[in-house]
């Protein structure tokens, strides 16, 4: 039998569980989790591998309205995503059937000629009499390839969308070797964890105006430590003040959740060094963006 393979992009708004489905699939964190929209930035590669098959992910920012530099590279990285993959997941929650975003989504998806399945997210969070008529809907609207509803949170439904992944893969090569859950480096995993932590302490529009890079990680010889020396950038002086907080509690607050979770990841101690530097404006310019990654 011919080893099955494909890309599979998990497409739809914003704050719909996309990240969350990735992270479960895999039974790993890749992907950072938020309830604040626009969490992703970037596209997250994560590889399933199953009995004589391999399906590689690829979680995309939600695309929505842009507004900044940062905003269009984050959408244009998703609709790329669209013709690079073999099959594609639009993803939108069972209590938000009406958001106009998933009409866009349809219709960017026009033209396309490769499997679409809709995936309805959060079902434990809405009475299962509601999924039929929105499956009806949706299908009179486009002609996904299946309809299925899940629970990305809990896990339910999620045997069934493999099974149903599954059976569209294709002969092809294994892209990645069988010990490789993700393309991504651990300086991005770092990075991401820290950002994720900005963004569950902070509020308003400091969130979205961080950045984080990752200067050095390196083992420290004989002591089961690694030490990781990172920098949060900023767009303005009162930012930094409110990241740093009063006698510098926020970023001890964002540096302890960050290290116990790193030190999860990697299965070792964690000395985190965190620093903040003010970058004016980065979100809207485009050196900025792709010198920290964008």
């Amino acid at each position: 039998m011919s080893f099955l393979s494909g890309f599979i992009a998990i497409i739809g708004p914003p704050n719909v569980g996309k990240s969350t489905l990735l992270n479960n699939i895999l039974g790993t964190k890749l992907a950072i989790v938020s309830p604040k929209p626009q969490t992703t930035r970037n596209r997250i590669i994560g590889i399933y591998h199953g009995d004589g098959y391999q399906m590689v992910f690829m979680d995309t920012p939600g695309i929505h309205k842009t507004k900044t530099a940062l905003h269009k590279s984050m959408v244009e990285s998703a609709l790329s995503a669209f013709h690079e993959v073999d099959i594609l997941l639009l993803m939108m929650e069972m209590d938000s059937p009406d958001d106009p975003e998933i009409l866009s989504f349809i219709g960017n998806l026009k033209g396309v000629k490769k499997p679409c399945i809709l995936v309805i997210n959060k079902i434990d969070k809405g009475p299962k009499e509601q999924l039929l008529p929105i499956i009806d809907r949706y299908r009179k609207i486009y002609p996904f390839d299946e309809s299925l509803a899940i629970s990305a949170l809990k896990g339910d439904g999620l045997e069934r969308l493999l099974y149903v992944l599954k059976c569209r893969l294709r002969p092809g090569p294994q892209f990645f070797p069988l010990n490789m859950a993700t393309d991504q480096s651990e300086l991005f995993l770092a990075s991401e964890i820290i950002r994720e932590k900005i963004y569950h302490l902070t509020r308003k529009e400091l969130p979205y105006s961080s950045a984080v890079t990752v200067d050095t990680i390196k083992e420290e010889p004989g002591k089961n430590l690694l030490f990781i020396s990172a920098r949060i950038h900023l767009e303005t002086d009162s930012q930094k003040g409110i990241l740093i907080g009063h006698g510098g509690r926020m970023i001890k607050a964002i540096g302890r959740l960050a290290r116990l979770e790193l030190e999860k990841i990697f299965g070792v101690r964690v000395y985190l060094d965190l620093f903040v530097r003010v970058e004016k404006n980065w979100t809207k310019d485009t050196r900025a963006l792709r010198r920290l990654g964008y």
